[in-house]
């Protein structure tokens, strides 16, 4: 499989895509309406953050106990499930009236189960599309994720100022609800991938074997620390501007899907293991700019050229799927989600209580110079010398 082309002629791809796209779209209009709708409220740059990162803060402790479901679970109805489930919750964000500590709560019952999402999602991608398919896939799924992005935050932002945030979490559980809809009737009824029941013994253990390979760990580090802080300057863009919060967030997703298109489908094999420490690099420098004051034009500017860097982490993912064993797929795909978004939402909190103590700019340079430092750190253990072999058995 070698174009995009070949990716929409296989079986089931193209409605598990738009699933996966209409869920990307409804997280993120509802995300940017919840986070105005609390900074509104309460003009805290802390829980503005938490609003919009608090779901993947929570997945944390979905990583804890629900992963083993992700293989255990037949796919078509988890992914019907599940933003039936994010949806209902959603809507009831939106009651009038509610008070925004209980809408903060709700932001965390959300992002437990969206633990389990990932491992089903990408576990049924490897299903569809096999090992060899994988980095094709997932780089169209984070071109979607881009698109959906830039159009859900330009859309959220001129929903929120034309109508209100609680019209808006509105028309997220709507997207939601498409979204479970055709899950549902577009994918093809299958087995779960491995036999047994989930439970929280069964997730310890296999993150336990996950964790337990060297190789796997430094993957693992790359994957959540550094782009978990980046998100954590994102994060500030809303107090940072409030006025071009939407542009910041756009040009961030504008410049990850151009590094999903370069990292996806531009770059030779050879290529990709000797840019993968470039790219790292390139997530977090950019964003060193902050410390002096940028015209929006410029911060947009800046924003769109690091996030180019998040295609890093698209090349250690196929580094992960490599180093896995099959029977683990969902697990290990769905660990990598739910650590990934739990350090995204961690570095929203630290984000947001650094603002508070100096300001947005500041806070942003902080963390940008934090993700250099872990980047460079894990250095030694990514090198391209140590490119595993693919292996299908349990080690």
């Amino acid at each position: 499989m070698r174009t995009y082309r070949d990716l929409f002629t296989a079986p089931e791809f193209p409605p598990f895509f738009l699933a996966c796209s209409l869920q990307t779209a409804a997280r993120t209009v509802g995300g940017l309406a919840l986070g105005s709708l609390v900074y509104a409220s309460t003009g805290s740059a802390l829980l503005s953050a938490l609003a919009m990162f608090g779901p993947a803060l929570a997945q944390v402790v979905g990583a804890f106990t629900l992963l083993s479901a992700a293989d255990r679970l037949p796919p078509r109805a988890a992914l019907a499930g599940l933003p039936l489930f994010l949806g209902l919750v959603a809507a009831v964000q939106a009651a009038p009236g509610l008070p925004t500590a209980a809408a903060l709560v709700l932001v965390l019952v959300q992002g437990v189960p969206a633990a389990l999402g990932g491992g089903v999602r990408y576990g049924l991608l490897t299903d569809i599309l096999d090992r060899d398919g994988y980095l094709l896939g997932r780089s169209a799924l984070n071109m979607s994720n881009g698109t959906c992005q830039i159009l859900g935050y330009a859309l959220g932002g001129l929903l929120v100022q034309t109508f209100s945030a609680r019209g808006t979490l509105l028309v997220s559980a709507a997207l939601f609800g498409l979204s479970a809809a055709v899950a549902r009737y577009g994918l093809s009824r299958r087995p779960a991938r491995a036999g047994g029941r989930p439970s929280v013994a069964e997730t310890v253990r296999g993150n336990a074997l996950l964790w337990s390979s060297r190789p796997r760990r430094y993957v693992y580090l790359a994957l959540w620390v550094p782009n978990g802080l980046i998100v954590g300057c994102e994060a500030l863009f809303v107090p940072y501007d409030p006025r071009h919060a939407g542009l910041l967030l756009a040009s961030a997703a504008l410049g990850m899907l151009a590094g999903d298109v370069l990292g996806g489908r531009l770059l030779p094999p050879s290529w990709r293991a000797r840019l993968g420490a470039p790219l790292r690099l390139l997530l977090a420098a950019p964003y060193l700019l902050f410390a002096i004051e940028l015209p929006p034009v410029a911060a947009a500017t800046v924003v769109a050229l690091a996030s180019v860097g998040f295609a890093a982490s698209l090349l250690l993912q196929e580094r992960l799927v490599a180093l896995t064993p099959e029977e683990l797929n969902g697990h290990a795909l769905g660990l990598h989600t739910a650590g990934m978004l739990s350090s995204q939402g961690v570095a929203a909190l630290l984000a947001g209580a650094l603002a508070e103590a100096t300001s947005p700019s500041t806070a942003m340079t902080v963390l940008a110079a934090l993700s250099l430092a872990v980047t460079l750190t894990l250095a030694p253990g990514l090198r391209p010398a140590d490119r595993p072999v693919p292996r299908t058995t349990t080690p």
